[in-house]
């Protein structure tokens, strides 16, 4: 499937325009920006070049006009991966952007947050640390910064590395 990627001007107009974009069922992931498109904030959300007029439309008619609709035409356009993976052995660590999540594999249990420098990263440790991954709460439920949203991308993906095949 070919695919396309709207860059928006910061990070929090790309987390709206996700939300938005999942609501109305569109397969969307955000993901960084290959460097030769670089513009705005470090993210940008790919999506099914197919479904380009429509999606611009809703985005329009939502407010949130992205920069520009790049189609990715070429492997020098290739997104960067937003997940760096560490297995320390007894413990996995999954890093997403400035955010890091690291649990003991053998319990599943969230042993340390760390990375960011906003606000709400000490309260997001305080609530997650300690709890397995079925226990611990949504990140994103609990906060509403650029970190908190890394740090739910860098839960997704290790819930998804840690799930049954």
């Amino acid at each position: 499937m070919d695919r396309g990627f709207l860059v928006f001007e910061n990070t929090s107009e790309v987390i709206q325009a996700e939300n938005l974009l999942k609501a109305a069922g569109w397969p969307v992931q955000v993901m960084g920006p290959p460097p030769e498109i670089q513009r705005g904030c470090d993210l940008v959300i790919a999506f099914p070049l197919i479904e380009r007029l429509n999606i611009s439309r809703l985005l329009e008619a939502s407010g949130f006009t992205p920069l520009e609709t790049v189609p990715v035409t070429g492997p020098l356009l290739q997104p960067v991966d937003l997940f760096q993976t560490t297995d320390y052995g007894d413990w996995l660590m999954i890093r997403a952007a400035n955010m890091k999540i690291c649990i003991a594999k053998a319990t599943r249990t969230i042993v340390n947050i760390s990375g960011g420098g906003c606000p709400d990263v000490p309260y997001l440790a305080a609530m997650l640390v300690g709890k397995t991954l079925e226990e611990a709460p949504s990140p994103r439920a609990l906060g509403h910064t650029l970190c908190g949203y890394a740090l739910q991308l860098a839960y997704e993906e290790l819930v998804r590395q840690c799930s049954p095949s």
